[in-house]
């Protein structure tokens, strides 16, 4: 284990020259099995999710097949990928004697996957504790990912506080991804990450403006999916009074299901040394968008991803 958390906690010139991807999902095979003993959503029968508020969907078990995501990493040119539990179950929000378990089985079979994979840790959020987290990171999570749903106003922000001052402490990131979402009867498949989702991740990057940064000023910050294009509002910010939109370049945006159109917007509006490539597969394949030059995609890639996870050098 000891091995496991110097390789992704050091921090060598070699860190800022592998392509990095720092949003992917994988269940380890106990993780499917808990989910599978479960008799209330979010449960799994056979390979069928189902969760609080939404319909049923059909997981394809290839998706979680560890052997073919390595072969799929490989592929993709990858030195790290960063998986992370699957925030949309909400299971961050169980009570501890359900969502206990399943996080362990998830801790446990992540961080024993083979490379070139690493590991967000997640918290149960319905008794936060801090030392669980220290542990988790200690034997080898690259940093703590926070369902957004977690943070969208001044009251999350001081409610996990003491989470986000231990990422301080040890140097850690914060990843910030789509929690559960309740979605109508009737709307099409894509309707949650396309509309909650972008919801939640809008929020609570503007909730980090006004509440969390101040609170946390050495703090590193990762927003899935681009923030839900938050960044981009940053005119509209300055014209109603909340500041000019300087770019705090200790807060990164992964690029995941978004192509060249949006990268290039988020690049004008925030500079290119905050955007991180994430690819949220097996939800979504990798995009490489076309910036214009081989140093903006080895930014994306690489240089930007280490900075998130190591800080400055």
């Amino acid at each position: 284990m000891t091995d496991r958390c110097s390789r992704h906690t050091a921090r060598t010139s070699e860190d800022f020259r592998v392509p990095i991807d720092v949003h992917q999902h994988i269940w380890p095979p106990a993780f499917v099995e808990l989910l599978r003993a479960r008799t209330a959503p979010p449960r799994l029968d056979g390979w069928t999710l189902h969760l609080e508020g939404e319909p049923p969907f059909a997981v394809d078990p290839g998706d979680h097949d560890v052997e073919a995501r390595v072969r799929l990493a490989v592929a993709d040119g990858l030195d790290l990928a960063l998986v992370s539990l699957s925030s949309p179950l909400g299971i961050e929000y169980l009570p501890p004697a359900e969502s206990l378990p399943l996080l362990d089985a998830f801790h446990t079979g992540a961080l024993a996957l083979p490379a070139p994979f690493g590991v967000w840790a997640s918290p149960c959020l319905s008794a936060p504790d801090p030392a669980a987290v220290e542990q988790a990171l200690r034997q080898g999570c690259v940093g703590l990912q926070l369902p957004a749903t977690a943070l969208l106003d001044a009251v999350g922000w001081r409610t996990y506080a003491p989470l986000l001052d231990l990422l301080a402490r040890l140097d850690r990131p914060l990843f910030v991804h789509p929690g559960a979402a309740v979605s109508a009867l009737g709307v099409p498949s894509w309707w949650a990450a396309l509309v909650p989702y972008q919801q939640q991740l809008h929020s609570a990057w503007f909730a980090f403006r006004a509440f969390g940064r101040a609170r946390h000023p050495g703090l590193r910050v990762c927003f899935a999916a681009l923030a839900g294009l938050a960044p981009l509002h940053g005119e509209r910010l300055a014209a109603r009074g909340g500041g000019r939109g300087e770019v705090d370049f200790d807060v990164f945006y992964d690029t995941s299901s978004y192509g060249t159109r949006a990268v290039d917007a988020l690049v004008r509006a925030a500079g290119i040394d905050v955007v991180v490539s994430g690819s949220d597969r097996p939800y979504a394949p990798p995009v490489i968008p076309d910036l214009g030059a081989d140093a903006a995609v080895h930014a994306l890639r690489t240089v930007n991803p280490a900075r998130l996870l190591h800080g400055r050098v």
